[in-house]
């Protein structure tokens, strides 16, 4: 008997013994699962982060190409490069708050000039025709071209909206002062200061604040390394100016291939040389709610762009409160037309443009006259690049006011400028940032005092500039 319960319980161990594992496995395998699934889940966390984290990087890669396209207009553009393309500036960014970065670009420029007569708008850098009754030749150096400014892109808006935003300064506010050494202390100016808002999905743009109206093409301007800030043919060939304003841009083929088109339209505040007083918007363009309304069609491919502008706007020429005497109209409707091109094949640049109006002084038209002023003009230049450094360009620049028009405004912001012509030859060197450039500068310019006589007068400038893009 003690022997068959040995051996049972001897039976009932090696089983139990025999039968452990099987038992225990079901809890193992619990463990595994448990185990396998917060693996899982740690994978799936770290992989949501990455692709938000890739995301985030996507809309700082489309803030920072949008922010680079604006870049490279204002380069190539506002600097009036060579016509060799300007090499791609390493991009010096930081952070002015959360989600902001901001990148500071510009250029320094210098230029030693020599004159044989006073010019108008001033002289070096800002020279575009001569100055009735001046004689004497003088020489110097300016350093006013030199320009800065920031460009901010901020954190992603709703609905695929970026935005951000343009703040531009030179030095032609001015000297410091009329002393002996005020020469030498340029007045900083602010050329442009406008929120962007941008849509790269839609390629919609939206610019808000003080920016160049649409009639000058800042993707055309005169190649030059000394007139800059003041272009060739300003006010004689070459119209257009800064005011505050709204500017939306659209892309009407956005996404396609082949030439890419985009309607421009633009509302600017109105302005006017008076009558009354010009300080604090008391002009007459400022009189009533007159803003200033232009629309521009764009069209570009790889080597070449089109553009045709439309500008309109009403002068209230009894000023703010309509006091001011109006002894020949109570009120002018300024209007203009431009088509404009550039062409660049090879080694060749060919571009200028073409326009006609009247009453759009505010705008450095009719050589700055004011008035009902009928007018026409344009402007031309060819350039060839010699090598993958040297290259040289001839401009010419004709602007023609009406004479009748001319003669009836003189005494109520008409100065006699009955035309006006400027040539212009320049050698260029480019070399990564740095330019160099050597260039003459010739303007007839025929003017009337009374209106009965005819008087002529011609200048010349030679200049040497030298600029470093930052």
């Amino acid at each position: 008997m003690k022997r068959n319960r040995l051996f049972l319980a001897l039976t009932m161990c090696f089983g139990l013994a025999a039968a452990g594992p099987v038992l225990a496995a079901p809890a193992h395998k619990r463990s595994a699962d448990q185990a396998l699934r917060a693996m899982i889940d740690k994978q799936q966390k770290q992989l949501d982060q990455q692709q938000q984290d890739l995301q985030m990087l996507r809309d700082k890669l489309k803030q920072m190409e949008s922010e680079q396209a604006q870049q490279q207009t204002q380069i190539q553009a506002q600097a009036s490069a060579p016509p060799a393309p300007a090499p791609k500036l390493e991009k010096q960014v930081f952070s002015s708050g959360p989600g902001v970065s901001v990148s500071m670009h510009g250029w320094v420029d210098a230029t030693f000039f020599h004159q044989d007569k006073s010019f108008i708008y001033g002289n070096g850098q800002n020279a575009e025709y001569p100055q009735p009754g001046t004689t004497g030749s003088l020489s110097g150096g300016d350093v006013r071209n030199t320009r800065f400014w920031f460009d901010f892109a901020g954190p992603a808006l709703a609905n695929g909206w970026t935005g951000g935003g343009h703040l531009e300064m030179d030095f032609f506010g001015g000297f410091n002062g009329a002393g002996p050494y005020s020469q030498e202390q340029a007045t900083p100016r602010l050329r442009q200061a406008y929120i962007v808002l941008a849509n790269p999905g839609n390629g919609s743009t939206i610019q808000i604040g003080q920016q160049w109206d649409l009639m000058i093409g800042l993707d055309n301007i005169p190649v030059s390394l000394s007139h800059i800030a003041f272009p060739l043919g300003l006010g004689a060939g070459l119209i257009g100016w800064r005011f505050p304003g709204v500017v939306w841009m659209q892309d009407l083929n956005h996404g396609a291939t082949g030439p890419q088109w985009r309607l421009d339209l633009g509302v600017f505040q109105g302005q006017w040389n008076g009558p009354g007083n010009d300080v604090n918007y008391l002009t007459a363009g400022n009189a009533g709610f007159k803003p200033q309304l232009e629309a521009r069609l764009h069209v570009q491919d790889k080597d070449w762009l089109a553009y045709a502008v439309v500008h309109y706007s009403q002068v209230s020429l009894s000023g703010v409160g309509g006091t001011a005497p109006t002894p020949i109209a109570s009120g002018i409707n300024t209007e203009a037309f431009e088509v404009g091109a550039s062409w660049h094949p090879g080694p060749w640049l060919f571009h200028g443009n073409l326009y006609s109006g009247k009453g759009l002084g505010q705008m450095f038209g009719t050589m700055t006259q004011f008035g009902n002023i009928k007018e026409t003009g344009g402007w031309l230049q060819v350039g060839y690049n010699l090598t993958p450094h040297w290259s040289a360009n001839a401009f010419y620049a004709y602007g023609k006011p009406n004479t009748h028009d001319v003669i009836t405004w003189m005494g109520h912001g008409s100065s006699g400028y009955l035309e006006n012509r400027q040539a212009v030859a320049s050698l260029l060197y480019n070399d990564g940032p740095y330019g160099l450039g050597i260039e003459w500068l010739h303007d007839w310019l025929n003017y009337t005092t009374t209106g009965l006589n005819r008087n002529s007068i011609s200048g010349n400038q030679m200049n040497f500039s030298a600029i470093y893009h930052f």
